[in-house]
This record gives structure tokens, C-alpha cells and sequence, in this order.
């Protein structure tokens, strides 16, 4: 995959010279836009802008060596948060973004504070910013990528490069990530830890780089170390050469950071021994001041030669030792990190870089060496527009009429066998991913008719065995993605999954499959694949306490609202087998373009009599009630009066304590309307639009909640009853809202019901309060 080094960069000494001249310009419009940005631009509220000029200067000379010497066109780049503006200097060289843009920083409508690829107007390959997320999705965007070219076509190859910050190194998705067994085999994954050894507060004492490097090793990556640039490497081949290399081995970090503040009598000081004196005293004070600070990740040599070292055939990541703040006033200060210099001392970088504080910025002077490489790294990364392909047309409604009693976690396998025979050019996109749960959420079935997806063809050693059930054939082609149990990967990978569309046009219908109780755990990554452009579905499934014999750590309670006020996403919750399906196709019709959005469905494991539906007959009113279903609600039961004295909205399979409320209380004399609703979210934008705070359509409300037969309201769910608590504003009346606020437990339906105040009994309760 990978090309020699001599068709790709230069390698001589001039060459690494003019490197290193727009080394130090990127250095500049980094620090410059930070500058502008807090010091410059008017700022009549006063708040602090921010900004991260040290953390970007840690990067720049990695990314001035990667993308001026070693990247491809093909390449994608995920860069760690606070290196946003070294990106945004570069892209500018390249004349990829306006000069318009370099005042803008942290302004509305202009970059933004970390690489964003929906909202930066430059080219960003990944949205960055919450930290760990952004640095694992290249090892998602790669097994995306093979997905792909596997199965359909088009994407073609290229290296995934993650620029990593080191204490992103602490967080958990980073590890869950890299032992994930599929991500052993991809050899296009390069991770680059920017290792400066600090956090925000402080100079971590004990960060263990020589751990780190174990661990990776020991999950089957290639490491590599870039500790030490040239000229330090020269001086340990010297006389006292190597008792200053133990020096420097052995000493803490906080102590090695002090030496970067240090004159070089003070260095002479503190590094004095009988060992190190022959070396100490054949260097002059301005060779011992470099010497201290010649770190192999600021070292433009020693970075190529460790990306030319890479092996495709596995994961690679690459430890590059370097100096927060270098080449600032502020470089290695244990509080730099968000620390600005002072207008003196960016004079004073101007001055030594060859640029003009009055003239920021001004580009290399034409012809020159700088502008030559500029240009020729713009042509070699020039990647021509992505042009979609679309998704082939998926059905509204397959025309099936469930019947029976089933569940609507059932439903789903059973309606995606269905795509299969009804729009099988649709269903070759849909890819599904579990975390080792799939013979539990009912897609057996599924994985048995497309197969398991694996870059290779795989022996299934119980093919011949009758008594297995669930096939496991891995193949190339196949359309399930089987990942460990780590939902934050599975979500992370349907991310990338969904964004095919636009960095390939390549579009895909991704659907993650998880424990409903899961769901808040996975939506972090979830949601930040959706703001970087990710279009999938999420199905959590069982939910609930209706998961009753599970106990209350397995019961989900906040889902159903969490899911109401996640953007870019439409949720539903269906109470039967054919809102299942309607609901899904509408989902999948809406993935993989410009305009389209993701979708969670909330799915139960309670059995559900599917005659309670009174799916109409007739082929208007059939659609009518898909229509309404897709929009969020529909009346189940409309009682036999001009008026009725309460309406009963529910949600999902609490549907059935509803009826049978509304029948007994009938028998009562008290007249009950029962609204199901499929989407909460949908209803509150339509809500919401009544007002003009929202463009959502509002018939819905009308079709069912109309005004003439508006009464006091009873809503109940199995989740939190705040999520339908708003449709009492729709005619504003009397209302009780019923679900679950406290930890479950185990137990039989009928007991755990009955403990949250959502059972038959309930409901009727509550129905005669609001109606007196």
C-alpha cells in the first residue's frame, strides 16, 4: 500500500531544510490565529476566548514532516483537539482555506475550536474534540473503508493516520479500541502520540511511556520510538555521551521539564557530574541549550525515517518525545497550556521565524523553495469532489400483516429478511453490528441468510454440526460485523459505517444493535459520529423494566427522553411488530444522503397480542396509519362519545395496560381516547413548530390530538415519564404522568408494574383523578 520513500520525499539536507522553513511558518499562523483570536479581534463581553498555543506547538513539526513530506491524497488525518490551529495553518498554505478564515477562530461561523468536518470550512477528515473518541474513529474509519471495497466497491486504500495527544492515552475507549480483535489485521491504522508529557495542570510525574509501548506490543501493533533527534544523538556518540544519555533516561519528567527553563549556566549546574564533565565542557552554551531540547518528535530527519519504517502489515503507532509550547516563550512551563504569549514575545517569533507581526499573513514569496513545496504538497493532496451514489429505493411498506402475539425486538429480524426479498439492491447496503449480542436481539435469522463480514474468507468448523442453529460464515461479502464487548467501539464504528457516503460516496445502512440499558454508555461516541457526519441506526433492545427478571441494574430508565434530545437523531419507540417495521424502512430511507439523519429505535422483549394494532384493511387508511406512525403517533382506540373524559397516551409495549384501562374504565362510564405514540421526539418538534420554534410539519398533532376531542390526559411508558409529560401543552389540560423514576429489581411483569405505578391499575387510578 505503501510507496517507497524516494517517489514520495525528498531526503537531502537542503530539502530538509526548506521543511523546516515551513516548519516554522506553520508555527506562526498556529500561534497567530490563537493570538488574533484572544488579543486582536473585539471582544465586548469580556469572556475568555481561549485557545491552545502550546499544544499546538507540540505538533507542528510532526504535522509539517507528515503532510509536506509523507501524506497521501488517499490518506485521512485524525488530529488531536488542540491542534486545530496547526491544521487550519496548513490548509491555508496549501491554499485550502481563505485567508478570511484566520481571524475567526472560536467565532460564529468561523473555525471552530477543535477540527470539525461538518462545520470547519477547510478540509478536516475527522471531528476531533472529545477526547479519546477523535483519536480512536481512524481504526473505525479504516475497517469502514475495507467494509466497503469488499462489498460494494470504491473506496479505494489509504493509510488512517490518528494524531494523539498523550493524555488521551488515559482514556478507556483508547484501550477498548485497540484490543478489539478485528483491528489486529488492519495495517493501514497509524497512531502518532504527540508524548510532551503534560496535562492541563501539570507535568505528569510518572506517564510510563516504556508501559505504554508494552501494551501496544502486546496488542499486536508495531512500535516505534522517536525519542532523541539528531544532534543529541551526535553528542551521545561523544566522550560522556552516554552518561548523559542515562541522565536524561533516568531523570523524572517534572525534573527534565525544568531543564527546558533553565539558561545554559544553569544547565551546566544542574547537570554536573564527573561523567558528564568531558562532554559539558567541549559545548558551547547555544549547542548545550538545543542539545537539552532536541527531541526526535521536533527532529524533521527522525520523523521521516520513522514513517518510512512503517509496516502495513499491522497497526502501527509511533512515540514522538517532544516539548510542549517548542519554539514558544512558553515551551515546557508546567502551566502553558492554555497560557498566550505576550505581544513582546510574539514580536519576538516573528522576528526569529522571518514573518511580521503587522503582516501575519503573508504566504511564501512566489518561486521561492517554501512556495515551490507548498504548491507541490497542494497537487499531491488534491482529492477530486466526492460525487454520492444513491441508496436504491427502499419500500414504505412491505404489505405483511403481523398477527399473533411477538416482540418488537423480534420484529426487527423479521423485517430485514423481508428487505431482503422485497428491495434486495437496498438491502446489499445494510450492514449490522452487534457486541456479541446477536442470537440474543433476534437477528439469528439475518446473520444466517448474509453471512459474517470478515477481510477474509473464514473456515465455519460447525457447518456439519445439525444441532447449530446460528451460522457463523465469515466472508468478504458478508453483511454482519461481529465486534467485542464494547459498545463504545460498536457505536464508534457505526459512526464511521454511516459516513461512507460522503468521504466515498459510497453510502451504507449501518445498524447498531445493543442492551437497550447500554445505550447511555455508547451515546458519547454515538453522537459525536452524527455531528462528524455519521447517518446510522442505533436499536437498543430489550428495554426497559419490562427486562423484568434481569433486575434494576438492567433495566433502562432515561433512554427513551435521552434519545428525544440527541440532534441529528429520530427516535422511536413501537408498540407493535408493523410499526417496527414502518418505522424502520422510513430510518433506512433517510441514511446515506445531505439531507438525511440517524435514527434510535427503542425495542422491547415483551410479547405483544399484534390484532391490538387494528391495522386497517384498506389500502388508503393502511397508509394513512403508516403515515402517522412514521410522524410519531397515531389513535389506537377512539371512544364511542363527541368527547371522551380522559385520553390515554402510551408509548411502546405499555400500549396493552392502556387498552385494558380504557376497557375497564368504559365499564366504569368514563369514556377514554388511546393515543400510541412512536416518537416523542417528533412530536415535541411538531410542538415545537406550532410556535415557530422549529420547520417540523404539525399535522401530526391534529391526526392524534385533535382539539375536539381534547380531555384530561394520562400519559405512562416504561422509562421516564417526563418524555410525554409536554404533550399536556397541546390543548393544555389536566394531566398525570406515569413511568418509571427508581431503580427496578427483580421480578415477575405483573409485581415490577405494579412497583412503578404503570400497570392496569395504575393507569385507571390515575385516568379517574384528572377526570373529576
Amino acid at each position: 500500500m505503501s510507496s517507497p520513500a524516494a517517489e514520495r520525499t525528498p531526503g537531502t539536507a537542503a530539502d530538509t531544510e526548506v521543511l523546516r522553513e515551513v516548519q516554522n511558518r506553520v508555527l506562526w499562523l498556529s500561534t497567530a490565529i490563537i493570538d488574533h483570536a484572544n488579543r486582536v479581534r473585539p471582544n465586548p463581553t469580556g469572556l475568555k476566548v481561549g485557545g491552545h498555543q502550546a499544544s499546538s506547538a507540540s505538533m507542528v513539526s510532526i504535522m509539517t514532516a507528515l503532510w509536506f513530506a509523507r501524506l497521501r491524497a488517499e490518506d485521512r488525518v485524525s488530529v488531536k483537539p488542540h491542534a486545530s490551529p496547526v491544521l487550519h495553518a496548513i490548509n491555508y498554505l496549501l491554499d485550502g482555506l481563505d485567508e478570511k478564515y484566520l481571524t475567526s477562530l472560536r467565532e460564529f461561523g468561523g473555525l471552530q475550536s477543535y477540527p470539525s468536518r461538518s462545520k470547519d470550512p477547510d478540509q478536516v477528515d475527522y471531528s476531533t474534540g472529545s477526547v479519546g473518541i477523535g483519536a480512536t474513529a481512524p481504526i473505525w474509519g479504516a475497517l469502514a473503508r475495507r467494509y466497503v471495497e469488499s462489498t460494494t466497491g470504491g473506496a479505494g486504500t489509504g493509510r488512517q493516520y490518528s494524531l494523539v495527544g498523550d493524555a488521551e492515552l488515559d482514556e478507556g475507549a483508547v484501550w477498548e479500541s485497540i484490543l478489539d480483535p478485528n483491528v489486529q489485521e488492519l495495517g493501514e491504522v497509524v497512531w502518532i502520540v504527540d508524548l510532551n508529557r503534560q496535562s492541563l495542570d501539570r507535568v505528569v510525574p510518572n506517564i510510563g511511556a516504556t508501559r505504554l509501548q508494552g501494551m501496544f506490543d502486546e496488542a499486536g501493533w508495531q512500535v516505534l520510538t522517536v525519542k532523541y533527534g539528531r544532534l543529541l544523538q551526535e553528542l551521545f556518540e561523544r566522550p560522556g555521551g552516554e552518561a548523559l544519555r542515562r541522565r536524561i533516561d533516568d531523570m523524572p519528567n517534572p525534573e527534565y521539564q525544568r531543564l527546558l527553563r533553565c539558561t545554559p549556566a544553569q544547565l551546566r549546574e544542574r547537570l554536573a557530574s564527573a561523567e558528564l564533565a568531558p562532554l559539558l565542557d567541549s559545548l558551547d552554551d547555544e549547542t548545550l541549550h538545543a542539545a537539552i531540547r532536541n527531541l526526535g518528535g521536533h527532529d524533521l530527519s527522525a520523523l521521516l525515517d520513522s514513517f518510512d519504517a512503517i509496516d502495513d502489515r499491522r497497526p502501527t503507532v509511533i512515540f514522538a518525545y517532544t516539548v510542549k509550547g517548542f519554539g514558544l516563550a512558553s515551551e515546557g512551563h508546567p502551566q502553558n497550556h492554555s497560557s498566550l504569549l505576550t505581544a513582546e514575545q510574539l514580536g519576538q517569533l516573528a522576528e526569529r521565524v522571518g514573518t511580521s507581526v503587522d503582516d501575519p499573513w503573508h504566504k511564501f514569496p512566489e518561486g521561492s523553495a517554501a512556495a515551490r513545496l507548498c504548491a507541490e504538497t497542494a497537487a499531491r493532496l488534491h482529492r477530486e469532489p466526492v460525487v454520492a451514489h444513491e441508496v436504491p429505493a427502499i419500500p414504505a411498506d412491505i404489505g405483511r400483516t403481523p398477527s399473533g402475539r411477538t416482540t418488537t425486538q423480534a420484529a426487527l429480524g423479521r423485517a430485514l429478511l423481508d428487505l431482503t426479498r422485497e428491495a434486495p439492491e437496498a438491502a446489499k447496503l445494510v450492514v449490522t453490528l452487534c457486541p456479541d449480542v446477536s442470537s440474543s436481539t433476534n437477528l439469528g435469522g439475518w446473520v444466517n441468510k448474509v453471512g459474517v463480514w470478515s477481510p477474509q474468507e473464514r473456515v465455519d468448523w460447525f457447518a456439519d454440526d445439525p444441532e447449530t442453529i446460528l451460522h457463523w460464515r465469515e466472508r468478504p461479502t458478508g453483511q454482519h460485523l461481529e465486534l467485542g464487548i464494547a459498545e463504545v467501539n460498536l457505536v464508534s464504528a457505526l459512526g464511521e459505517l454511516g459516513t461512507t457516503w460522503s468521504r466515498w460516496g459510497r453510502p451504507l445502512l449501518p445498524i447498531g444493535v445493543l442492551y437497550d440499558p447500554f445505550v447511555e454508555r455508547a451515546l458519547e461516541p454515538w453522537s459525536f459520529g452524527i455531528y462528524g457526519g455519521g447517518q446510522s441506526i442505533l436499536v437498543g433492545t430489550p428495554s426497559g423494566v419490562t427486562l423484568a427478571p434481569e433486575g434494576g441494574a438492567h433495566q433502562s430508565v432515561t433512554t427513551p427522553s435521552v434519545g428525544l434530545e440527541q440532534p441529528g437523531c429520530i427516535t422511536y419507540e413501537p408498540a407493535f411488530a408493523i410499526d417496527v417495521e414502518w418505522t424502520l424502512l422510513a430510518s433506512l430511507g433517510r441514511l446515506g444522503r445531505p439531507d438525511g439523519t440517524s435514527a434510535y429505535l427503542r425495542l422491547s422483549t415483551r410479547p405483544v397480542e399484534q390484532n391490538l394494532a387494528a391495522v386497517p384493511t384498506d389500502l388508503a387508511a393502511r397508509e394513512r396509519r403508516r403515515r402517522q406512525v412514521v410522524a410519531g403517533a397515531y389513535p389506537i382506540r377512539t371512544a364511542a362519545v363527541a368527547r371522551p373524559d380522559v385520553t390515554i397516551v402510551a408509548m411502546g409495549a405499555m400500549v396493552t395496560e392502556a387498552l385494558a384501562a380504557a376497557d375497564r374504565l368504559d365499564a366504569l362510564g368514563k369514556h377514554a381516547d388511546v393515543v400510541c405514540v412512536t416518537s416523542a421526539g417528533l412530536l415535541f418538534r411538531a410542538l415545537q413548530a406550532r410556535s415557530g420554534q422549529d420547520t417540523a410539519d404539525t399535522w401530526i398533532l391534529d391526526s392524534a390530538l385533535p382539539s375536539e376531542r381534547s380531555a384530561p390526559m394520562v400519559t405512562v411508558l416504561d422509562g421516564h415519564p417526563h418524555t410525554l409529560a409536554f404533550l399536556a401543552g397541546v390543548h393544555r389540560v389536566r394531566a398525570a404522568h406515569l413511568g418509571v423514576t427508581r431503580f427496578g429489581q427483580s421480578g415477575d411483569l405483573e409485581s415490577v408494574y405494579r412497583h412503578h405505578g404503570i400497570d392496569t391499575d395504575s393507569i385507571i387510578r390515575a385516568a379517574l383523578d384528572v377526570a373529576d
